[in-house]
């Protein structure tokens, strides 16, 4: 029931405060802590990557473990309000949107899509800028917002905060490059492993959410992409938008042979990205009544 609540609860502060610019932001933290182990410590190993992976859980998991035991002392209230402000930080569901909308808003939308991708931006062409905004949004859903919502089901205020560790260390060292090949691996496989669920929870969302039959059409495509999950939202949303994304993509220099995801128009609007984005009242809705609905009934099963 508790986690249940402080979901409900951290949901609604991300959907309507998204991130607290005065504080400075505990994946930042994560992230200058693995920034610390790999300048210290880097080495192109396989098991040097492990020990990056195995340094960085065992710090923050006894602060997020001994953060929850702390709070566990607290009045109920209290505690609830607690967990959901810091359960809050590490959804991103309304900076996810607000950084993709920037995308199509701005002045040099090229600049505001560096911010978001690895690929490569200065030659990208106004449609291949919104096809990786809408790659972005759709992928994002996932890795920003149900698969942390999701083990914070499961595993409480540790749960949360450890997934997106593992996800910090994944964009920060999961590259298949020369430097993060092999250190990266046992970071990048990991994430791949918990987010195998959540990636086609949040493909089926879409599906579901507008209304495209059939409902696992997704996956034939999804299942091309070079991540074992990525590619399931991405292909989600474009058979949702009636759109072909995915395709040869540049990283680092190098051309990459990407397959296609959907099969609909290949040139992407603004418009088409605006669509994506509209998702989001959908999913926050549906997302926000299932949680309320859940810690009802928890709540009436408790005192029962």
């Amino acid at each position: 029931m508790s986690n249940l609540l402080v979901a409900f609860l951290a949901y609604l502060i991300d959907r309507r405060f998204g991130e607290f610019a005065y504080i400075k932001h505990p994946v930042i933290v994560i992230g200058e802590l693995i920034s610390w182990f790999e300048e210290k410590f880097y080495k192109e190993s396989v098991w040097r990557g492990g020990l990056l992976l195995l340094f960085t859980l065992t710090v923050v998991g006894i602060f997020a473990f001994a953060l929850s035991r702390f709070l566990a002392y607290l009045p109920l209230l209290l505690n609830l309000a607690a967990s959901a402000l810091i359960a809050s930080m590490f959804l991103a569901h309304r900076m996810l949107y607000d950084t993709v909308l920037a995308v199509i808003e701005s002045e040099e939308p090229t600049a505001a899509l560096r911010m978001l991708v690895s690929r490569d931006t200065e030659t990208l062409s106004e449609s291949e800028i919104n096809k990786a905004a809408v790659e972005t949004y759709a992928e994002n859903l996932s890795d920003g917002v149900i698969a942390p919502l999701f083990y914070l089901l499961l595993f409480g205020l540790p749960g949360i905060i450890l997934y997106k560790s593992v996800n910090t260390l994944d964009s920060m060292v999961g590259y298949r490059t020369e430097r993060y090949e092999k250190f990266g691996k046992a970071s990048a496989k990991l994430d791949d492993l918990l987010n195998y669920i959540p990636a086609r929870l949040t493909a089926l969302l879409i599906m579901f959410l507008s209304q495209t039959r059939p409902l696992l059409g997704f996956y034939q495509n999804g299942r091309l992409h070079d991540s074992p999950n990525a590619g399931h939202p991405i292909t989600a949303m474009a058979l949702a938008l009636g759109l072909t994304l995915g395709g040869d993509t540049r990283y680092f220099g190098v051309l990459k042979k990407k397959a296609a995801f959907g099969s609909g128009s290949e040139s992407i609007t603004k418009e088409d990205v605006r669509k994506a984005l509209a998702m989001r009242e959908k999913i926050d809705r549906f997302v926000l009544f299932l949680l309320g609905i859940g810690a009802i009934i928890a709540l009436a099963l408790s005192t029962l």
